[in-house]
């Protein structure tokens, strides 16, 4: 399970992850909405472990090691980290990303039987660039998944290629889901679909507001009146 606690990161001028708190077990899909880029994949980095957080905890299965997370984690598809260069063919992509895998992993994957065993054959010999939104996220996280090692998996902004979430959504479902190999996975979104009712939090979500100093406000009904609890 994956347990994020005031998480933040800073930046040069302001918060590039403004704190946030989070809960992603396995065998669920949890959207974070955020309406940055930056800020969404500066989540998206720090959850997979791939950048430092500035404060705040990173707790994977209790344990709160970055190596720990790094291994059981994969980032999916983020702008001007790993997302595929558009110059690559399908074929290209994924020789390239078979050959980085851990090499006690790798065993015997090539290209052309891993094309035809995950259905992409039809595609492989178009540009990244080309492939339809939903073709997209299902080979970028079939990729995601030829390493064994990975139990969460973490996907940046996937409703950039579309803004029909039925183009990447029941992907994600289907992976948290499958119940022959439980992940947790996170996608980090624009906008919570419409519809949703499945776990789901907000970039910022954990920043800490200001008190109201007493002395200045008289003691009326209204001010009396009980908070009401933050949105998650």
């Amino acid at each position: 399970m994956l347990c994020v606690q005031q998480l933040s990161v800073t930046g040069r001028r302001d918060d590039l992850l403004p704190p946030t708190s989070l809960e992603a077990a396995r065998g669920e899909l949890l959207l974070v909405e955020g309406v940055r880029q930056d800020q969404r994949t500066a989540l998206a980095l720090a959850l997979s472990g791939r950048m430092r957080p500035s404060s705040g905890i990173v707790n994977w299965d209790g344990n709160a090691r970055i190596k720990v997370l790094r291994q059981a984690s994969t980032v999916v598809d983020s702008p001007g980290v790993n997302e595929p260069e558009q110059h690559l063919s399908v074929r290209d992509l994924v020789t390239e990303d078979l050959s980085l895998l851990p090499r006690r992993r790798r065993g015997i994957l090539r290209s052309t039987p891993w094309l035809k065993l995950n259905n992409f054959e039809d595609i492989a010999g178009l540009w990244t660039e080309q492939l339809p939104a939903g073709r997209r996220t299902g080979l970028l996280t079939a990729l995601a998944l030829a390493n064994p090692d990975t139990d969460l998996l973490v996907v940046d902004s996937p409703d950039r290629h579309s803004g029909d979430a039925g183009d990447w959504l029941p992907r994600l479902q289907e992976l948290a889901q499958d119940a022959g190999r439980p992940l947790a996975v996170v996608a980090t979104v624009t906008r919570i679909p419409d519809g949703w009712t499945g776990p789901a939090a907000a970039i910022g979500n954990a920043v800490l507001r200001a008190e109201p100093h007493t002395d200045e406000l008289p003691e009326t009904p209204e001010t009396l009146l009980p908070e009401t609890e933050d949105a998650k």
